[in-house]
């Protein structure tokens, strides 16, 4: 699959969406950037400047290369417009209902030989490739956030998945500059199998008063050689998508060491998703 002939779809505008797409975009691919919300696609591509320009002033990348990445991003509200290209990723937030009836209406809109990707954190791959008539293109992208900067991406096959789907996405991570690290299909996969569980303990240590929240991560930071501490990093991820993560690990795998924290719905319920609201374990500007 070369960067030179293939063309990308993203669906999703928000913060994982755009990063993908800012990715794609510089390793040379023509990419639709679809989202149902016209002002989620401004607010895209704004922040896609925003980081491209931050790459210019630390000479990652120069000017034209900016301008050149801009330019190959093409913004749509309609579904439809994912019909040519030959790789799609679906990055919209993690609701099964939605990634269900988006993967439905791919399965009718994508091309013949077209790879449906999700980048979902925690839901199985081969329930999402059940959803069309082709479940051996279908294949888990999931990508670490921010996108522009995190190496890994975890590749994980579906039940159906196909060899030929697999090592042309396996070749096309290493397209983008990523690392791609192959998994099967669990919930959670590895990543979020064994990260989630480490938050939710942490956030567990802030509900019991063992420790502050300031205190629990400078521990795990300097004692553990994390390069940020879990509830920093529940923040960053957004405090509703570990929240979601956690509850499809203890539905699906049924043990109660992924049962979240009282304090974590509490959070949710009050609107404190972190940074993301402004307000999660830490308060943000």
């Amino acid at each position: 699959m070369s960067t030179k002939t293939t063309k990308a779809a993203v669906i999703g505008a928000g913060t994982m969406g755009n990063g993908i797409a800012h990715v794609f975009a510089q390793s040379g691919f023509d990419v639709t950037l679809i989202d149902v919300d016209a002002g989620f696609l401004e607010k895209a591509l704004g922040i896609i400047d925003k980081n491209l320009a931050r790459q210019v002033k630390k000479e990652v990348i120069d000017e034209a290369t900016k301008e050149a990445t801009l330019g190959r991003i093409t913004k749509s509200t309609d579904l439809g417009d994912a019909g040519t290209a030959d790789i799609i990723v679906e990055a919209v937030p993690e609701d099964e209902g939605l990634k269900a009836d988006i993967f439905k209406k791919l399965d009718g809109i994508a091309k013949d030989g077209a790879i449906l990707a999700s980048n979902t954190s925690s839901i199985p791959i081969t329930r999402l490739g059940a959803f069309t008539k082709r479940p051996e293109k279908v294949i888990g992208m999931h990508f670490m956030n921010p996108v522009p900067v995190m190496k890994l991406v975890e590749i994980i096959r579906g039940l159906s998945t196909d060899d030929a789907t697999a090592d042309a996405v396996v070749k096309l991570s290493e397209d983008l500059g990523k690392t791609p690290v192959v998994a099967n299909d669990s919930p959670g996969f590895v990543s979020n199998r064994v990260l989630m569980p480490m938050i939710n303990e942490a956030v567990y240590c802030l509900h019991e008063s063992v420790a502050e929240a300031q205190a629990i991560d400078q521990i795990m930071k300097l004692g553990m050689n994390h390069p940020i501490g879990p509830l920093a990093l529940a923040d960053l991820i957004g405090l509703d998508v570990c929240l979601f993560i956690l509850e499809v690990l203890h539905n699906d795998l049924g043990e109660d060491k992924y049962r979240p924290c009282p304090l974590l719905r509490k959070y949710v319920d009050a609107g404190w998703l972190g940074r993301k609201s402004g307000r999660g374990f830490y308060a943000y500007d």
